[in-house]
């Protein structure tokens, strides 16, 4: 029964873990030991280590485990709603985190920050994200916004809809983001076409285009270093 099965044997273990959760930081557990331990808060009289390891592979790793759907993470067995919650809510954290190191500063003098926020959100997101960063005069993150959500291969991005957002926000520049769920961030053609596109209409608003950068889990693609822009 998922959040709510028989009670187990755990206390010395799971002190062990604690311990060297608290002398040695996250750095001292494994993967499975830190998604062992997070689960134990939501069903302490369980033996969550087999669970960790279940979802560990299912989900390739501890990145697609926390930015797993609730709805892909329910149907593993043994996950109730209880379990799911405290994997979203360790997600949502780490994101809160990050994403402060980005708005504290101007985004283009704190780029790996940038970085490190858009891998955390959308490396392992099972579905293409299309999302656009406005700044102001500063190049202060006035907004993170999220346009669309596609298939596991698209999302629909429409150039107007883009500029005529940018114009309501009163943005000075744009940086584009999207996902490759594949894992390989090489732009397709069809991501070439539409930038130009966002940066030729940005360019008779006096909106500029910094970048655009596609996250993978095999890395990133930045439009602007790889002369596309």
């Amino acid at each position: 029964m998922a959040d709510t099965d028989a009670p187990h044997d755990n206390h010395g273990h799971r002190g062990r873990l604690r311990k060297r959760l608290a002398e040695g930081g996250g750095d001292a557990l494994l993967d499975h030991e830190l998604i062992e331990y997070l689960l134990a808060l939501a069903i302490p009289r369980r033996d969550t280590k087999p669970l960790a390891k279940v979802l560990l592979t299912q989900f390739g790793g501890i990145g697609g485990v926390l930015t797993a759907d609730p709805e892909a993470l329910s149907r593993v067995s043994g996950m109730g709603e209880t379990s799911v919650a405290a994997i979203k809510i360790a997600h949502a954290a780490a994101i809160r985190l990050v994403k402060s190191e980005v708005a504290a500063r101007p985004v283009l003098a704190n780029w790996q920050a940038l970085l490190d926020y858009l891998r955390a959100d959308m490396a392992h997101h099972p579905v293409e994200r299309f999302r656009v960063l406005h700044l102001n005069t500063r190049n202060m993150l006035l907004r993170d916004d999220v346009m669309s959500k596609g298939t596991i291969d698209e999302a629909a991005v429409h150039v107007r809809e883009v500029i005529r957002r940018a114009i309501d926000f009163g943005s000075a520049a744009l940086i584009l983001v999207h996902n490759h769920p594949s894992g390989d961030p090489a732009p397709s053609r069809a991501d070439i076409d539409v930038t130009r596109a966002i940066v030729e209409a940005g360019k008779r608003m006096g909106i500029a285009v910094h970048d655009h950068i596609i996250i993978g889990t095999g890395g990133h693609v930045s439009f602007r270093a790889q002369g596309l822009l």
